[in-house]
């Protein structure tokens, strides 16, 4: 069998069994995009044999290979890969640039050579003087932990037989290439060959490999869809330029949940672990303040307390504003339009700003009650206790629906002091007890009588 030829293009991933220009992508200049020759080997005799001796097998048939987690030693990371890393795993990390990848890599790195050595860290964009000052500034050292300053890929492949190492970090994906392929580093063809390459080497030596990749102006990875199916797990690395917190969350993963997160703190000695985000959000929270309240989230597995704050002021033109930041806009526009409808709260010639303190993001249904009654203490210019946490769905009739994980939010709130909640009627019939008072409302008029008066 011999090869063949495909022509791809080298910006949208278009492939063409004949030579020609891209159908859909154009140069800035107006000018089509020439399609790229690539050449697909035939898969060798030995791979060839292995295909044809495989064969269909009942579901009982099949052994399961169970291989145990390696512990990295940081908590919140282990947390969010399900446990600690898997061997054979191939993780990819994304993020925007300077919020922490490297950093988060080189401890995990460091963590991992003490517990499963050798680690090698291959840096594909900086140098090795840079990624030692790096280290010297994060108190990292050791024998288990490798470095090199490399881009080419089969260099390192050919590397790996004499370091043998537990686990491979490539500091980025977007940076390192292939020879055999013409076109340039961080290429649709070279993104996709290098990652089907080192998920070939990451499942054939049983070594977990780490990826950092590089994302676009809208926030998703960088380069072919094809790399975030082939790993096994995709973690986004999240935060806000002006606050130290940064948040790790798992969008794919195969060994675990994917709703899972990780919160950290950026410090002058690296990412530190937050093993109370609650407390950390809340920390300076003010009190008897009209517009603040305490909603309970649920972040997977872990609760998560969080400060919703809302400021309404008369419109100063025709039109009033709505300003959200931390949660969804349409969906902070429908709960004010159900807080007038349903509430008689007159917010139409009213400015609406909501805001999660501390630069937090929530996103689940079960906040929407705390928007609402946020809102309305900042026009009553009344506050809500200190005390008291809110939890529960808005419907579109001001109908307060139950909610999911009842028992570990109000955990989490009995943790940190509250002592009352006020929570959705449907969630206390014929549950379990509570781990503090709740006060169920079925209403968001109900919600307003018991909080506001």
């Amino acid at each position: 069998m011999r090869d063949r030829s495909i022509w791809r293009c080298q910006q949208c991933g278009f492939a063409s069994p004949k030579p020609g220009t891209c159908p859909d992508c154009k140069r800035a200049a107006g000018e089509l995009v020439a399609l790229v020759e690539e050449r697909v080997a035939p898969p060798p005799a030995a791979r060839r044999a292995a295909l044809a001796q495989s064969r269909p097998r009942p579901l009982r048939d099949i052994a399961m290979e169970r291989s145990d987690r390696i512990r990295t030693g940081i908590g919140e990371l282990d947390r969010v890969l399900g446990g600690g890393v898997v061997p054979g795993s191939l993780v990819l990390i994304g993020g925007d640039p300077g919020i922490g990848k490297s950093t988060l890599l080189l401890q995990t790195a460091r963590a991992l050579a003490a517990t499963a050595p050798p680690v090698l860290y291959v840096s594909a964009e900086e140098s090795a003087a840079q990624v030692k000052l790096r280290a010297e500034r994060l108190g990292i050292g050791g024998d288990g932990l490798l470095l090199w300053a490399e881009n080419d890929l089969a260099q390192v492949q050919a590397e790996l037989d004499s370091v043998k190492p537990r686990a491979l970090v490539i500091d980025s994906i977007q940076t390192v290439f292939l020879p055999e392929l013409e076109s340039a580093p961080g290429s649709v063809a070279q993104v996709r060959e290098c990652g089907a390459r080192l998920m070939t080497l990451a499942k054939g030596r049983d070594m977990a490999a780490f990826l950092v990749g590089h994302v676009t102006k809208e926030g998703a990875l960088a380069g072919p869809r094809v790399l975030e199916h082939l790993v096994d797990t995709v973690l986004y690395f999240e935060g806000e330029q002006h606050h130290a917190y940064r948040v790790l969350r798992a969008v794919k993963n195969r060994f675990g949940s994917t709703n899972e997160i990780g919160v950290f703190q950026m410090a002058d000695r690296g990412l530190v672990e937050v093993k109370n985000p609650s407390g950390f959000f809340l920390a300076e929270r003010p009190k008897d303040a009209p517009g603040s309240v305490i909603v309970a989230g649920l972040e997977g597995t872990r609760p998560l307390l969080l400060e919703l704050q809302a400021l309404v002021a008369p419109a100063s033109f025709g039109t009033p504003r709505r300003t959200v930041l931390g949660a969804d806009y349409n969906r902070v526009c429908l709960l004010l339009a159900v807080l007038e409808k349903r509430a008689g709260v007159p917010l139409a010639s009213q400015d609406v700003f909501v805001n999660v303190a501390g630069g937090g993001r929530v996103v689940e249904p079960a906040a929407d009650l705390g928007v609402v009654v946020a809102a309305a203490s900042s026009y009553m210019d009344r506050p809500v206790r200190g005390d008291v946490v809110v939890v529960g769905e808005v419907g579109l009739t001001g109908e307060v629906r139950a909610v999911t994980g009842l028992m570990a939010r109000l955990s989490e709130a009995a943790q940190l002091g509250f002592s009352e909640a006020v929570v959705p009627q449907s969630n206390l019939i014929d549950g379990p007890r509570l781990p503090l008072q709740a006060h169920g409302v079925a209403t968001v008029q109900a919600a307003l009588d018991a909080l506001l008066g």
